[in-house]
Formats: structure tokens, C-alpha cells, sequence
């Protein structure tokens, strides 16, 4: 079956289109993207809110805790799972998202890791856990060069699993993307891509990282902070909430900390661009966010049944 995939930047407008389409041709939503697997993360990841879960059927949101990892391979794994319940009920699904690794997953599947001690990778992935990113940059450097400069871009978790996999099976990442067995078929997957300009990307940023701190960001990362969770769990490495938990900390004010989140958002939203513009297939429909929505909607809707897409209406 051909799914469609609307993508884009963080903060261009996914989710409002995303709702709209799946409403109108009976679809559910498949999320793409890595941090809204986290269960109490809600603001700093801008998660769809209950209402519109309650109207449109979301899958991919709240799978995991801030201290666990989630990573593509099993993205990809659930969401064919997904796939299969939705067109079971008669639906279409429709991903959407921003991570690029999560729709690479399903259209070039990653490979088949070989079996490891799970014991190994509990105790391998605690003392990487504990490394600052300047180390496992070093270690990146000298195990996997090819793909230091996309580790580092990646941050914390990218630089663990590049030190992770060659310690643990003797070969690096970049071999295994390289030579490994891939783990299922490629979907085909017709990509919309959803843009806007550069000058009106950055200043919605602006806007939302500020509403997070309005809407209680700090507030969020503090009872995280009071459940147990740590500054350096995978869920809580991310742009908004390690400014939070220095402002939780008393070691930074939230006027600065709120222009560091909005620096960094919008740095992560070029490489967005870049990634969109140099690794997938040219889209089969651009949208111009820009745009009403209601048109916007109606130009997907109408592309979609044009190509023989299952129009379920």
C-alpha cells in the first residue's frame, strides 16, 4: 500500500495540516518524531493536545519514559505494526513528522543488528551515559569517522549509539548502514512537503518556544526533575528541556534560557532543511504553509485521490 508522509521542519505547520487531512479522508496519524515518544514530556516537545488525539487516532506519542531510549530501528518496527492494525480498521495512515531517520527507517529499512549480551549493552550503554559529548565525540572520531561530523550534529544519544555498536559487534555504525541485512521491505511512501520562508519559520520558533515557557516548561522539567529523572536521560538531552532543568537549577536565568532554546530550535530546523533537501526523493507535493489551511488541506486531499491514493471518504 502507498502511504503518504507529510513532512517538515519543526514549528512549520505539520500538525494543524496533519489533522486536517486525517479528518477529511478518514485516516489515523503515525508520528515521526523522537521526542514525543515520551510519556510527561509535553510541552517542550509541542505534543498534539488530548481533544484533537480524542478526534484524530495518534500513534507514536507517549511510548516511553525520559531515562529510556527509542530508537529508529524500532520506530520502524511499530510502525509497520501500526500500519497493519490501521488498514485493518479501514483506514489510511498518514505519517507525519520532522525526524528524518524515523522516515528513512521505513523507506530504506536500517539493517538487522546481530545478537548481543543484553547484559553488555545495559553496562555499555550506563558508563556512555555517564561521558560528556566531547568524549564520545573523540571516541566517534577514531571508531567511526565517516559519520563523526552526523554524530556530532546529533548530539548526546547519536554519539552514544556511534561508540555503541562498533564496541558491541566489532564493526562500525557506518558498515552496518553500509552492508547490513535490512530488516523488512522499503514502504512506498509519497512525500508532501511542507514549507514556508526562512524569515517566517524562525519567528513562529521564536513565538513557540516562548509559549512553552508561558505555558509552564520550567514547571513541566521541575516535577520530571521531582519523579526521579536526570539531566542526562535520553528524554531530557533535548532543546528546551536541558535549558529548563538549568533554569530549575538556579543556574540560569529563563529570559536567557529562552534564547539559547530559541538559537538552538531554529540551528535544528536548518539541518532539518538540509536533511529534507539532500535525503529524500523529490516530493510528490509541496505546500505552502503560508497558505490558508483550509486550501492547504484541500490541495492534499485532492492530490492524493489524483494519484489513485485509497480515498476513504
Amino acid at each position: 500500500m502507498t502511504l503518504p508522509a507529510l513532512v517538515g521542519a519543526t514549528a512549520v505547520g505539520k500538525t494543524a495540516l496533519s489533522l486536517g487531512v486525517a479528518r477529511r479522508l478518514r485516516g489515523e496519524l503515525i508520528s515521526m518524531d523522537s521526542r514525543q515518544v515520551y510519556r510527561g514530556m509535553d510541552i517542550g516537545t509541542a505534543k498534539v493536545d488530548p481533544e484533537a488525539r480524542a478526534r484524530v487516532p495518534h500513534h507514536g506519542l507517549d511510548l516511553i519514559d525520559p531515562d529510556q531510549r527509542y530508537s529508529a530501528v524500532r520506530f520502524a518496527r511499530e510502525a509497520r505494526r501500526w500500519i497493519g492494525e490501521i488498514e485493518a480498521r479501514g483506514r489510511l495512515p498518514i505519517l507525519v513528522g520532522g525526524t528524518g531517520f524515523f522516515l528513512r527507517a521505513l523507506t530504506d529499512p536500517l539493517f538487522e543488528e546481530p545478537p548481543v549480551s543484553e547484559d553488555r549493552r545495559a553496562r555499555l550503554r550506563r558508563w556512555l551515559s555517564a561521558r560528556p559529548p566531547e568524549e564520545l565525540a573523540r571516541w566517534v572520531r577514531v571508531l567511526d569517522p565517516k559519520r563523526s561530523g552526523l554524530a556530532e550534529q546529533g548530539g548526546a544519544h547519536r554519539l552514544s549509539r556511534s561508540v555503541e555498536v562498533p564496541l558491541l559487534t566489532g564493526r562500525s555504525l557506518s558498515w552496518w548502514h553500509r552492508e547490513g541485512v535490512p530488516e523488512a521491505e522499503p514502504l512506498d511512501v509519497r512525500i508532501v512537503l511542507i514549507e514556508r520562508s526562512r524569515d517566517d519559520l524562525y519567528a513562529r520558533i521564536d513565538e513557540r518556544a516562548r509559549q512553552m515557557f508561558d505555558h509552564g516548561l520550567v514547571e513541566e522539567v521541575a516535577g520530571l526533575l521531582e519523579s526521579g529523572y536526570d539531566a542526562g536521560d535520553p528524554g531530557m538531552t533535548g532543546t528546551g528541556y536541558r535549558e529548563a532543568i538549568e533554569v530549575v537549577r538556579g543556574r540560569l536565568e529563563r529570559a536567557e534560557a529562552l534564547e539559547r532554546v530559541q538559537q538552538a530550535t531554529r540551528g535544528y530546523a536548518r539541518r532539518q532543511l538540509t536533511w529534507f533537501r539532500n535525503q529524500i526523493p523529490e516530493p510528490a507535493l509541496r505546500i505552502d504553509a503560508s497558505a490558508p489551511l483550509a486550501d492547504q488541506i484541500e490541495r492534499v486531499v485532492t492530490w492524493w485521490s489524483g494519484t489513485g491514493g485509497k480515498l476513504l471518504v
